[in-house]
């Protein structure tokens, strides 16, 4: 049988969303799938390893992007790690299992026009994707594939930042996931026993037997075929050879925030000035592809600290030992082990600031070893104002896309992120941490604003969370519809965090998982 005929569903990419998608479409055995990565398997210990994760940014597996310069942050480029390999960035992630806010969902819903994608709607998939070690219903589910636990090794200085946050004023949880979202505690996490759990281990893996799956590592999509308006198939470049595939049903295109607007737009689906501009024929006039950016900005704030120890020392053989063997001790940390939520602007209303803690010194992406010893508040903006945008550089698929994050370029985002600077140093400077803070790093121990706004420009850095460039919707700007459909186009779907049309209130990850889960229902009632 030839290769074109072979395959119901063509899905490019192999991530958070992309594996989840394969695993279940193959479900039914009648429906024949292949699925594209532009990676490799996803074999290093340094994936399995909690801890490690940073030490994946700006090697092989990472598609390496960085921004335009932002002129808010010192007009620097920030850089962008996402990962190149089989689990996305599920495999390179904190693996912070946050799942966002009631209103959020709520928003995409009544803002937006996202039929079908309030909190109650998305809730069952968020259940039906989790298998929790500790939490169970209503709001968490026990026997779904995405492991989440608590993390195997918690240091005393998460700990004792979490209580100094309470006595700070913040309420204790220990479910970011439930009833409510604002508090201080410890993080879950997508492990099993204190290994990491991608959704390549988690979805992709089970389903490789089946032989109505077929996937191919190294295949670089270069670009979605067209016949008139209906998506028929998708060419890439593999082993130096360029080959085309056919779907007989569908594309779905699942390589996120970036990689999908980026693959449209080489297609000749986007904005068609934008198109012409690259000699590029325009198939569909799609204004909203690579419109909308929205991403977390997080800025570390580091303390030197005393009479105690640090991740980076404790990351010895010994310990890389004690983590193979039971999957414990310090190697087990995901590094941002606590945090919490809160509301720092005026009202009432849902949270805008996230805090991430790290017993370490963890900044500029965590790209720089720590010499002495470190303790690491970053707020994080959850709620930003701010919108940027991706546009191409080039018709050439090689080259990376020009992405604009836009940071701070609405101000009351930067008013929000100094408000949550003085609360974390509120925080640090109270309570149980205070006894092993010794004095902060690149600041006095009382700054001013403006000092503190200099801190902000120099050091703020993406929390890896960029949605909305393929937004969905109803409007005029969506770039898809409720069904997750690219306007304009038959045959077509995109299955990522890029459709969502605002950033959720957290970590991204299990969002990204919740859409794939729906997706898949969607894609089976089409059918």
């Amino acid at each position: 049988m030839d290769t074109a005929d072979r395959h119901d569903y063509v899905i490019v990419g192999a991530g958070s969303a992309g594996a989840v998608l394969a695993a279940r479409l193959t479900e039914d055995p009648g429906i024949r799938v292949l699925l594209l990565e532009a990676g490799p398997e996803a074999e290093a210990d340094e994936i399995d390893i909690p801890a490690a994760f940073s030490s994946l940014f700006k090697t092989r597996w990472d598609w390496n992007y960085s921004t335009t310069e932002q002129k808010q942050l010192h007009n620097r480029r920030a850089y962008w790690p996402r990962m190149k390999a089989l689990g996305g960035c599920s495999s390179m992630n904190a693996m912070i299992y946050i799942r966002g806010n009631r209103g959020d969902y709520d928003a995409w819903r009544d803002e937006f026009g996202a039929t079908g994608w309030g909190y109650d709607d998305v809730l069952p998939y968020f259940v039906r994707a989790e298998g929790n070690t500790r939490l169970g219903a209503p709001f968490h589910g026990q026997a779904g594939p995405l492991h989440v636990e608590d993390r195997r090794y918690t240091h005393e200085l998460t700990t004792l930042w979490v209580e100094s946050g309470v006595a700070a004023g913040m309420k204790p949880t220990d479910d970011f996931n439930g009833a409510e979202q604002e508090g201080a505690g410890l993080y879950q996490v997508t492990c099993r026993n204190g290994r990491r759990w991608s959704t390549s281990r988690a979805y992709l893996e089970p389903a490789l037997k089946r032989p109505n799956l077929t996937v191919e590592t190294g295949a670089f999509a270069t670009r979605i075929e067209l016949d008139g308006s209906r998506a028929t198939g998708v060419t890439y470049r593999l082993g130096g050879r360029s080959t085309t595939v056919h779907a007989g049903r569908e594309v779905l295109l699942c390589g996120g925030a970036v990689n999908s607007p980026h693959l449209l737009m080489l297609s000749g689906i986007g904005p068609g000035a934008h198109l012409r501009e690259h000699g590029i024929d325009v198939a569909v006039d799609l204004p909203g592809v690579g419109q909308g950016l929205q991403d977390h900005p997080a800025t570390p704030f580091l303390w030197h600290t005393r009479d105690t120890t640090d991740l980076a020392e404790l990351s010895t053989l010994r310990n890389l030992v004690r983590w193979k063997a039971r999957g414990t001790g310090p190697l087990a940390s995901n590094i941002g082990e606590g945090g919490g939520f809160e509301r720092l602007g005026t009202g009432e209303g849902p949270p805008d600031v996230q805090y991430h803690v790290a017993p370490s010194g963890f900044y500029d992406n965590g790209l720089h070893e720590p010499t002495s010893r470190m303790f690491t508040a970053a707020p994080t903006l959850v709620a930003p104002r701010s919108r940027g945008s991706l546009r191409l550089r080039s018709a050439d698929p090689a080259w990376h896309p020009d992405i604009d994050a836009a940071y701070f370029d609405d101000p009351a985002d930067l008013d929000t992120m100094l408000a949550g600077a003085r609360r974390v140093i509120e925080i640090a400077s109270q309570g149980p941490l205070t006894r092993h803070l010794d004095r902060p790093w690149q600041l006095p121990a009382d700054p001013s604003d403006d000092q503190l706004v200099d801190h902000i420009r120099t050091w703020t850095q993406t929390l890896f969370h960029p949605v909305a460039t393929c937004a969905m919707g109803s409007g005029e700007e969506a770039v898809v519809d409720p069904s997750l459909r690219v306007r304009g186009v038959h045959g077509l779907r995109v299955v990522d965090a890029s459709v969502m049309p605002v950033v959720p209130r957290g970590n991204t990850n299990a969002p990204t998982v919740m859409v794939a889960e729906k997706a898949a229902d969607l894609i089976r009632s089409d059918r």
